[in-house]
């Protein structure tokens, strides 16, 4: 058996898009079916808005409003079009109960998961615990017991964020996505050498795979 496919995700769970992402990702696999090759995916961290505050007041269309100086009616319909887009994907957004807040320990989590063999599913956990639940991710009550939901640790993850001891592996991951030049998230990178940006359709996930697991039976012919 060859070695699976990497495939690194720069990703911010606050990015509504890196979610949806995910979801054709996912099924520009599924769409190769037999033929799919095996993958290892890993998540990085992103701050998209890293000044924002833990606490911050005010709804979601405040904040991009005030973040991207934008006239709060066209935020409504950047957000309801997402919405839309999202649930083509199966994905219930809600925008009305979303809590914004500051992401820096969510991704510390993403870290502690990581070490212990539980990312993908606490990545997956946060985004719907985010974008359809309401749920508060700038709190370690809240961040911990999501990760007890995955099979986490609760005692051990609490200790993880109260502590900062992932607080140095966030920064990398950032400095490494501006070594890459990568300035927004979603951003897919393939065997370390093929960048995708943004939250692509399926099928152009499916044609990357494709190209990369051709190249590897090329190299070991």
């Amino acid at each position: 058996m060859s070695e699976p496919i990497k495939i690194d995700i720069w990703s911010d769970i606050a990015c509504p898009w890196c979610y949806i992402g995910k979801r054709h990702l996912e099924g520009g696999i599924a769409a190769l079916g037999d033929d799919a090759p095996a993958v290892e995916i890993e998540y990085h961290s992103f701050e998209l808005a890293p000044d924002t505050p833990i606490d911050f007041e005010g709804s979601e269309v405040d904040f991009l409003a005030g973040h991207k100086h934008l006239p709060a009616e066209q935020v409504h319909q950047m957000l309801e079009r997402v919405t839309g887009i999202a649930a083509a994907e199966g994905l219930d957004y809600d925008f009305d109960a979303l809590r914004h807040t500051k992401t820096l320990q969510a991704h510390e989590l993403l870290h502690f998961a990581k070490e212990h063999g539980r990312q993908l599913e606490l990545s997956e956990r946060l985004f719907r615990a985010y974008f359809s639940e309401g749920r508060h991710l700038g709190r370690v009550d809240e961040l911990v017991s999501l990760a007890a939901e995955v099979g986490l640790d609760a005692d051990a993850a609490r200790e993880a964020l109260e502590s900062g001891r992932y607080g140095a592996a966030v920064q990398a991951d950032i400095a490494q996505a501006g070594a890459y030049g990568i300035n927004g998230v979603p951003f897919f990178v393939f065997e370390g050498k093929y960048g995708v940006s943004g939250a692509q359709p399926a099928e152009v996930f499916s044609q990357v795979l494709t190209q990369v697991a051709g190249e590897r039976d090329e190299a070991a012919a």
